[in-house]
């Protein structure tokens, strides 16, 4: 069996769908859940699925405690599913091209160190965009710039707002992550 961890920071609306999609698979499990905010909902999320689930907390941000943490679950790949931490380029050399990220853009537009969530969107919607998506691709050690693995797009109304762009996004996430997630595991096993 091959082994996920989803490493999450908020309300693990994308952990879920990925649970959710790999719950009866016979060679790929989710096999454990990591946050690094305490009170973050992908713990719900974790309990509802039963996924084992652990708070990473500040002083536990190292290569040696992240190592030994990923070596006791026996992880082959790391899927960021809204993680909002840069990973430490260590774990990157100990999982080269084994982490998977999602990004709420058609990179390279709108990537890099502070640019998620409605951070993203709020730029589209200024610059006027007339479509936007979502990119997913390997972790290399600077935000939003590893190998892309798949983009997929969304046409935008001159009348959307926040909220319009935000339900595009999830539900460009929620159809094509999971997938995604499956073939490239398939792909490089």
């Amino acid at each position: 069996m091959i082994n996920i961890e989803i490493w999450a920071s908020g309300s693990g609306t994308n952990a879920d769908v990925i649970c959710q999609y790999f719950h009866q698979h016979p060679h790929i499990q989710v096999r454990s859940i990591a946050c690094n905010r305490r009170e973050a909902g992908v713990f719900d999320v974790s309990a509802r699925n039963d996924v084992e689930a652990f708070y990473l907390e500040k002083s536990k941000w190292n290569y040696s405690d992240l190592k030994q943490h990923l070596a006791e679950r026996s992880i082959d790949f790391i899927v960021l599913a809204g993680f909002l931490k840069l990973v430490p380029s260590e774990i990157i050399e100990l999982f080269p091209g084994k982490i998977i990220n999602i990004h709420p853009s058609l990179l390279p537009k709108y990537g890099g160190k502070n640019m998620y969530g409605e951070h993203v969107h709020n730029a589209v919607l200024a610059n006027n965009e007339t479509f936007t998506g979502i990119t997913m691709h390997e972790v290399n050690a600077e935000f939003d710039k590893g190998k892309m693995l798949a983009q997929y797009a969304t046409p935008l109304d001159a009348s959307d707002k926040l909220s319009d762009v935000k339900l595009k996004i999830q539900k460009l996430e929620h159809t094509h992550f999971a997938p995604t997630i499956e073939a490239w595991i398939r792909a490089k096993s």
